[in-house]
């Protein structure tokens, strides 16, 4: 039980202090469950995250649901999942009630300029991250070149990439596994 009680409060944290959605969370999810309190390797790590894009929804609940289910079961996963969202539930709730007031403050405006500033960053540090644990090869670099330029010159949908990385896999990869 305590186990639990300290993700809850480790993921309340990460969701108390991270602006920018789930990929900006990645690197802070990381530095808890991964290096900090070694519930997961890097490669299970790794696994939540590729499993977590491929669900509908926001990456950052996704993956506190896996990681909570993996530490706690059931009612793991669920306090993963409050943990994550109270925080934005509350600051929302906060901002809603204040911020019409405020919206005009010049000071206000300069807070959200500077963590917006902030959150491509975090996003690079994610991706960073994220490609370390990543297996050098060729194919592996191929796939991800043709993702990137699908996406950025082609403006193919992400969804669509990931389902045909996905098959990409299951049909080529999977002969290595065996």
């Amino acid at each position: 039980m305590q186990r639990i009680l300290i993700m809850f409060w480790t993921f309340f944290k990460i969701g108390s202090f991270t602006f920018g959605g789930g990929y900006a969370m990645i690197p802070l999810i990381e530095t808890e469950v991964v290096s900090k309190k070694k519930w997961l390797s890097k490669e299970d790590f790794l696994d939540i995250v590729v499993i977590s894009q491929t669900f509908p929804g926001a990456l950052a609940v996704n993956c506190s649901i896996f990681i909570g289910y993996r530490i706690g079961g059931l009612i793991g996963a669920i306090i993963g999942l409050l943990g994550v969202v109270l925080p934005s539930f509350f600051i929302i709730l906060c901002i809603s009630i204040f911020f019409m007031r405020f919206r005009e403050y010049y000071y206000v405006n300069l807070i959200f300029k500077g963590i917006s500033a902030a959150v491509p960053v975090l996003v690079l540090i994610a991706v960073v991250s994220l490609s370390k644990s990543l297996k050098k090869s060729y194919a592996n670099l191929i796939v991800t070149l043709v993702s990137v330029a699908s996406i950025l010159f082609f403006k193919v949908s992400p969804v669509i990439v990931i389902l045909l990385s996905a098959l990409y896999g299951v049909i080529f990869l999977g002969k290595k596994v065996k």
